[in-house]
This record gives structure tokens, C-alpha cells and sequence, in this order.
């Protein structure tokens, strides 16, 4: 009870009781339950523990003894169970899958001289391609759009005039970035190049002969042994494709290093026409690549980052707007470019829900997938007006490398997936800092986690990238301890200035 005075007269009035449903927040509500349902076999081995602790520590001296004399008499049963148990356990061992971890990376960082900001590229799309105005516009236009910064790197043959799309410069670029990453990956591993026994290289749209992965074993000295793979025509998810025929190979060679490379090469590709879907491409890759290096020996797990946990590919191929919604041709004067295609979100978001159709039931909590299973069939039996359950892959995952494609592609994942701004940081800094750098993009995220100390032991990211095909892979790795950057980590100099405002 409470006094109030109305006209000079004490009322005593009733204390209300607080509205619990609009004071108990509940997001703690749905936690309890992801909590309970997530460890309810655990809370139900708790009575059988204490069962059995209270019944052992009922036994006597007299009980231990007796059960020793019936080992005893025993004997052959015990030698036959322990030959059983030893033999199961070596060939558990022997053909178990191994671990696979991530050692250290590394991401080249373009010098300044080969800074590419917004005024030099209108200014080069001019003088090289003697674009006409409606085409200018549209280039200034999407450039605004695009998300990119003033920061990003082109190849040396965007800074000659006139321009150099020769195959000596396309390699030029090749060597440039390949041998800058590998160089730093070998320096803070203190791992020989002769000691790499597989090698792995993806690029899209440059495959010259002698291939890219010959060219770094010539440049190395590498072992005459070494499987190597080049991998072309993959597009921009090709980064995940390599970690997966990587993790395939250290299944099969025990003890052995894997080096994936990951870039793209523009130098041949500027597109130089007036074909509108052709030309977005110009505006979005800029100069990058990523080394990474992969073990199978339990003794680098000490030393490691991290350890792989799922590779999850999805293909969309058979479906003939998927197949074509990025593809390389000529437009209609005979100039080769990348078109893409107006459905190209909508191809994405339909590979997208099959590629995590896939891989929520491997790392989504059982409280996730009971959700979703309830609704489904709620609206599958009684036709109830039940929006699907979206589930919420923030109770999975605690940091997100989306490939830095282009801010729709951003945007549209944050919306769908109710991330928060700080779950996609790191993809929009890598746009605005590093652009489009194809199948890397996703190592100069996670460098630019680790930049801002975010990676603590026990933490898992999920890398997911979509590529021409089209295709959708994603990446899971699980940090095995307080992540610090390592030494040439492409955001050292820099990532006091970020994040970044971006325009709207």
C-alpha cells in the first residue's frame, strides 16, 4: 500500500505489482531455454553420477578384494578383452580422420604506389578505354555505391599510360602478389618451402603455362614430390574449394604441409567496352591475395591458430540462370568481359539457404534445430499462417566472414540473418579498405579481426563466399587460443582508423 493525498485527504492506494512481460527482457527468456535444451543431457547424467558415486563409496575393503580375486580367476576373459580393446584402438587410430590446422596466414599488402583511389580510377577509365559520358556517369555512379575507399591497390599495369594488358605484365602482378604473401606466410612460420609436400593455387581468369603453382615451386625450389593443383575458373568462393582439396589431400599424406594460395589477376581483364553489366566488374576487384598454411601434424597444434571443423560446398549448376548469372564472354563488338546478372541476389540467396540448409544441423544448437522442426511442421500439417523460424546463427558462430563481393551483397546478409553491425565490420572495412579481392577477401576479414584483438580461444567463424557457377562454400574453424595478429598482418599500419563512417 501506498499514501497519496487528494484535496488534503490521505487515500490509501493498492501497490501495483510490476509488468513482468514488458520488464523481463526476452532475449535472457530464449537463452534460458538454448541453455537448457543445449545441456540437457548433461543436466540428466547428473542423478546417474550421483548414483554412482553414492554406491562406490559404499563398497568396503572387503567388496574391493573380492572383485579383485574374480579378475584373477578370470584371467584369459581379460587377456582376450584387453587384446580386443587394444586392437580396436590402434586401428581407431590408424584410420581416424586427422586434424587439420590452420598454422598462420597471409595477405598482401599493395605499397602506396600502387594506391588506386576514386579520382586516378575515373581518371584512368577515361584515358584507357576513351569511355564516352552516359559511360562515365555510370562508372561515377556505382563507384560512389560501391563501398569502396580511397586505400585500394591495382596492379602496376593500371599505372602506365597507356595501359600494359600484356601477358609479361599479367604475370608481373602474379609474381608481385604470390611471392609478397608467401614470402611473409614462410618469414613468421619458420616452415622451409621444401618442406611443403602439397600446394594449391586459385585464380579465376589468368592460367598461364607454365601454371601459377609451377611458377611458385621454380621460384621456391620446392620438392620434385609435392602435389600441386591449380585451380581456375572458380570464382570468387575458389579460396574454400583449395581448403577443401587440401583437407582432402592431408587425409591421405600423414605429417605433410599444405600451402593454399588465393588471388585474382586483373591485369588482362579490364574490361573495356560499354556494356553495362560488364562493366561493375572494373569498379570492384582491386589487387590482392592470401597464403595459407595448413598442417596435419598433432605436434603444430600448440603453435596453430586454428583447427577446421566443416567444409560445406553447395553447386547450383544444373539450373541454367545459375550457371550463367556470372559469365565471361564477349559483348557485342568482340571485347571480353564478366557480365553479370540482374538475378544475381536473388541466385545467391537461393544458394545460400541451401549451402546453411546443410551446414545449421552440424553447428547449430539442438534448441536451433528443434525450433525450426517444430515450425515446419506446425505449418506443413495445419496449414497455420507460422512464418518459417529463422534460426539464429549468432548462437553458432561468434564471428562472420562474408565475402566482400560488394555492399548489396553485405547488406542483403546482415538483413537476412539479423546480424549486428559489428557481425559484419569486418566485411565492410575489407570493401572500403582492400575492395573486391575475389576468393581472399575473406583472410583480410579474419586479419582484420585478430587486428582488433577479437579472437579468443574457443571462438568459431564461419567463412562463407559466392562464386561464378554458381556456387556457395562456407568455412568453419574453431580458434584454438587468444589469436594475436601475426607480424605483416595487412591492417597493422592502419586499423586505428577504422571503423570507418561510410555514406549512405
Amino acid at each position: 500500500m501506498k499514501n497519496s493525498s487528494k484535496n488534503g485527504v490521505q487515500v490509501l492506494q493498492p501497490r501495483r505489482l510490476p509488468d513482468f512481460l514488458r520488464s523481463v527482457k526476452l532475449k535472457y527468456v530464449k537463452l534460458g531455454y538454448h541453455y537448457l535444451i543445449s545441456h540437457l543431457l548433461k543436466l540428466c547424467l547428473v542423478p546417474v553420477m550421483a548414483a554412482v558415486i553414492i554406491k562406490a563409496s559404499r563398497l568396503s575393503l572387503d567388496d574391493i578384494h573380492r572383485m579383485w580375486l574374480q579378475l584373477e580367476y578370470n584371467l584369459v576373459s581379460v587377456v582376450v578383452f584387453s587384446a580386443i580393446f587394444l586392437f580396436g584402438s590402434t586401428v581407431y587410430v590408424m584410420t581416424r580422420k586427422r586434424f587439420i590446422y590452420l598454422v598462420d596466414y597471409a595477405c598482401y599488402l599493395p605499397p602506396q604506389h600502387l594506391k588506386t583511389d576514386h579520382r586516378y580510377f575515373m581518371e584512368y577509365a577515361k584515358e584507357a578505354a576513351d569511355f564516352d559520358e552516359p559511360t562515365m556517369e555510370f562508372l561515377r555512379k556505382i563507384m560512389e555505391r560501391s563501398g569502396l575507399g580511397d586505400e585500394t591497390g591495382a596492379p602496376p599495369s593500371m599505372h602506365c599510360f597507356p595501359p600494359r594488358p600484356s601477358m609479361a605484365a599479367a604475370r608481373q602482378e602474379a609474381e608481385l602478389v604470390m611471392f609478397g604473401a608467401l614470402d611473409t606466410l614462410f618469414a613468421s612460420t619458420n616452415v622451409k618451402p621444401r618442406d611443403v609436400g602439397i600446394l594449391v593455387v586459385n585464380c579465376s581468369l589468368f592460367n598461364p603455362t607454365p601454371s601459377l603453382t609451377a611458377m611458385i615451386i621454380n621460384k621456391y625450389k620446392m620438392r620434385g614430390n609435392n602435389k600441386s593443383f591449380n585451380l581456375s575458373g572458380m570464382g570468387c568462393s575458389a579460396s574454400v574449394i583449395a581448403i577443401d582439396l587440401a583437407k582432402d589431400m592431408l587425409q591421405v599424406y600423414r605429417n605433410n604441409y599444405a600451402v593454399v594460395f588465393s588471388t585474382e589477376n586483373m591485369t588482362q581483364n579490364w574490361y573495356a567496352g560499354t556494356e553495362k553489366s560488364m562493366l561493375i566488374t572494373n569498379c570492384l576487384f582491386r589487387l590482392g591475395g592470401s597464403a595459407i598454411l595448413l598442417s596435419n601434424k598433432s605436434g603444430d597444434r600448440g603453435r596453430s591458430k586454428y583447427k577446421l571443423i566443416h567444409v560445406v560446398r553447395t553447386h547450383c549448376g544444373a539450373i541454367d540462370k545459375a550457371f550463367k548469372c556470372v559469365y565471361q564472354e564477349e559483348d557485342n563488338v568482340g571485347k571480353i568481359g564478366v557480365s553479370l546478372s540482374k538475378d544475381l541476389m536473388a541466385i545467391a540467396g537461393n544458394a545460400f539457404k541451401t549451402n546453411i540448409t546443410t551446414l545449421g544441423p552440424l553447428v547449430l544448437p539442438i534448441s536451433e534445430q528443434i525450433l525450426f522442426f517444430v515450425t515446419l511442421v506446425a505449418k506443413k500439417l495445419f496449414n497455420a499462417k507460422i512464418k518459417p523460424y529463422v534460426p539464429d546463427l549468432k548462437l553458432a558462430f561468434e564471428h562472420f566472414c562474408i565475402h566482400a563481393g560488394g555492399r548489396g551483397v553485405i547488406d542483403e546478409l546482415e538483413k537476412n540473418m539479423q546480424l549486428s553491425p559489428l557481425h559484419v565490420e569486418a566485411s565492410r572495412m575489407t570493401l572500403h579498405r582492400f575492395g573486391n579481392t575475389s576468393s581472399s577477401s575473406i583472410w583480410y576479414e579474419l586479419a582484420y579481426m585478430e587486428a582488433k584483438s577479437r579472437m579468443r580461444k574457443g571462438d568459431r567463424i564461419w567463412q562463407v563466399a559466392f562464386g561464378s557457377g554458381f556456387k556457395c562454400n562456407s568455412a568453419v574453424w574453431l580458434a584454438l587460443k587468444n589469436v594475436k595478429p601475426s607480424c605483416g598482418n595487412p591492417w597493422e599500419d592502419c586499423i586505428h582508423k577504422y571503423p570507418v563512417k561510410l555514406n549512405p
